[in-house]
């Protein structure tokens, strides 16, 4: 169960932009398409994210992941309660060399104290690039 009631998808959407993505997301150019409880969609440029060699930074696919299953854990948890990532961990299966990368993030576990989500991100192409899992604890937080 969460602190508040599941808001429309609608609705999701606008508590995240209203919320922020952070930073880090900003810089690395992620967008979000789709999010709800049960299914995110958020793509980034692979240009500006790449290794000296050009292809697609291994840690990039993973704050894209955890960009996508923390927020979602949030939405989750509901008001007065935060979640906080206590683990992530990524296989990188391809390399993107240009345009976007597209994750696709679905939640495993959604628990009242922790939450599980995997995060498939694939190519232009619709390969698969990376798979992420990131488990976020969740804690009621004092409002002041």
């Amino acid at each position: 169960m969460t602190g508040s009631p599941t808001p429309s998808d609608a609705d999701a959407l606008d508590w995240l932009r209203r919320r922020g993505t952070g930073t880090l997301a900003a810089r690395m150019g992620i967008e979000f398409l789709e999010f709800s409880v049960e299914r995110g969609v958020a793509r980034m440029p692979v240009e500006g994210n790449t290794q000296p060699v050009g292809l697609m930074h291994g840690g990039a696919y993973v704050v894209l992941g955890e960009s996508m299953g923390s927020m979602m854990a949030n939405l989750h948890a509901g008001e007065g309660r935060l979640a906080v990532g206590v683990d992530i961990n990524a296989t990188h299966t391809r390399s993107a060399t240009s345009g976007f990368v597209t994750g696709v993030c679905t939640p495993v576990h959604l628990g009242r104290t922790l939450t599980v989500h995997e995060i498939a991100v694939t190519d232009d192409q619709d390969r698969r690039c990376s798979t992420i899992r990131i488990t976020n604890l969740i804690k009621d937080v004092p409002v002041p």
